[in-house]
């Protein structure tokens, strides 16, 4: 994952082509992170990195004409994104995306972070009401709608939950690092947090080490 968003983000802002990048999947595990620490390995060759947030997405277009004449490149960073049913900021973003005569130039990209991969909710009974209960007449194209949002980014990084060795490994990391090297019930105490919190991930083992140092 970082490969591959730090080799689109060391394209773009070497001046040539690049793509929008979602990243999706699995909480806590460093999504929002590395678009944070791609900004901060490419800030002194100028790349700026602007916060956007769900409520500013329909204002999108005035800040790509404030943008386009700069002569900085621009990451417009969208955190956790997800929408409901009919949200302005939802065909707003499609159409800076993809289509629209006011989209970005190309000195922004647009780099998004979900925890679904299609950023809308979908349910079962949307397949009930295409199957048994006369739906849509062209259920595919209801279908073809919810993805299209999340299809406009050019590069989908995928993350997953983490196995225990992997989450281990982080937790010693960032113990050594607050000064509190493991002893040995390190393991123990490290995989009782983990599942008081019902998660393995690195925002976890951040948190479980912050609570070790700080009993040391």
């Amino acid at each position: 994952q970082k490969r591959r968003v730090d080799a689109n983000t060391r394209q773009f802002v070497a001046g040539r082509p690049a793509n929008n990048v979602l990243l999706t999947g699995a909480r806590g595990c460093g999504k929002s992170s590395l678009v944070k620490a791609v900004h901060a390995k490419y800030a002194a060759k100028g790349l700026r990195l602007i916060e956007v947030d769900k409520a500013g997405l329909p204002h999108l277009p005035d800040l790509f004409e404030l943008l386009a004449d700069s002569e900085r490149r621009f990451i417009i960073f969208i955190d956790d994104l997800t929408f409901a049913e009919h949200e302005p900021g939802y065909a707003s973003l499609k159409a800076a995306l993809d289509g629209s005569l006011a989209g970005p130039s190309d000195n922004v990209l647009i780099y998004a972070t979900s925890n679904r991969r299609h950023l809308m909710p979908e349910y079962m009974a949307e397949n009930l009401d295409a199957t048994y209960r006369g739906g849509e007449v062209q259920p595919g194209e209801a279908i073809e709608e919810k993805i299209s949002l999340s299809d406009r980014f050019g590069v989908w990084i995928a993350f997953y939950a983490m196995d225990q060795d992997t989450y281990l490994a982080v937790a010693r990391h960032w113990a050594t690092v607050l000064g509190t090297p493991p002893d040995a019930g390190f393991e123990r105490a490290a995989l009782q947090w983990a599942q008081g919190r019902g998660a393995r991930n690195g925002r976890v083992a951040w948190q479980f080490a912050r609570d070790w140092a700080g009993t040391r």
